[in-house]
């Protein structure tokens, strides 16, 4: 099915793919080459698993999650399928998040710094809980077959907004912890004598945003939405009923097909059609 503004769509997602891998590519450069490396012994390189992972699964992968139903290729894939993929690019990122967490407060113990002590620290820990509860409502909700439609309609806007709403904070949390970083680390020379490190890493934060940017707007363009399937009442195989809305992050958009007075007015006319051809059989008697 051909896609309104083909061409622009895949400019802006080549482009987004292109920001989010030079993300991941600057946080690898950042933490071995002017940090202490990668490692797991309590130090500073076992914490700077911490941004690794962070950037590249909770704000790549949960980019390429959001955007995973946009695929205009991707649209003659069953939506089951396309469930699962979403959920399966989720569940990474939560697991690199959750592994991220583990590198920076054992980071912490060893080097007997305070846990959870800033806002960059409590904005992240909040986030990372959201992100967990919406994946595993999409999850039970949304992949398998047990809830049923009226609850996938209601809790459908406010997945779709709690999603989005993660992956704003997320951004937010990360430029949060870069700044943080650098004003620990950066002493001399200091952070705002523009030392080289400094600069760098203030591009890898404009990245992240400018990734954060192009996945929004990518998700947010109607004329990008997965179209509904043509047989949009696939049973349910335990229940008979329709299979459901579209998954976790995609905007929902859609249009009604008819509205209430449409329906009425279309009654009506059949009515005042059974009446007239009545009254002409009886006119012919």
């Amino acid at each position: 099915m051909a896609m309104d503004g083909y061409r622009g769509f895949l400019g802006l997602l080549v482009s987004a793919l292109l920001v989010g891998f030079l993300s991941v590519i600057f946080t690898l450069i950042w933490v071995l080459h002017y940090r202490e490396g990668l490692g797991w012994d309590g130090g500073a390189s076992e914490f700077n698993w911490h941004p690794v992972l962070v950037v590249t699964g909770f704000v790549f992968i949960q980019g390429i999650a959001i955007i995973v139903y946009r695929l205009p290729w991707t649209w003659k894939c069953s939506k089951l399928l396309m469930k699962s993929i979403h959920a399966g690019l989720n569940t990474i990122a939560a697991i690199l998040a959750i592994i991220s967490l583990v590198a920076a407060f054992d980071f912490h113990n060893a080097s007997h710094i305070p846990n959870m002590y800033s806002l960059h620290s409590w904005v992240g820990m909040i986030a990372v809980i959201l992100y967990i509860s919406q994946l595993l409502i999409g999850f039970f909700v949304f992949l398998l077959p047990l809830a049923p439609p009226s609850l996938r309609a209601l809790l459908m806007p406010i997945h779709v907004y709690s999603g989005l709403f993660i992956f704003g904070t997320v951004i937010a949390t990360v430029l949060m912890g870069v700044t943080e970083k650098l004003l620990f680390v950066l002493k001399k020379p200091a952070y705002s004598t523009f030392p080289p490190e400094g600069i760098f890493t203030n591009t890898l934060g404009l990245l992240i945003l400018l990734f954060g940017a192009l996945i929004f707007w990518i998700v947010t363009r109607p004329q990008w939405k997965r179209p509904k399937e043509p047989n949009s009442t696939l049973l349910q195989p335990n229940r008979g009923t329709p299979e459901g809305v579209e998954g976790s992050m995609a905007t929902n958009f859609g249009n009604m097909d008819k509205s209430d007075s449409e329906l009425n007015n279309e009654a009506a006319a059949r009515k005042r059609n059974i009446t007239l051809d009545e009254a002409g059989q009886r006119s012919t008697v």
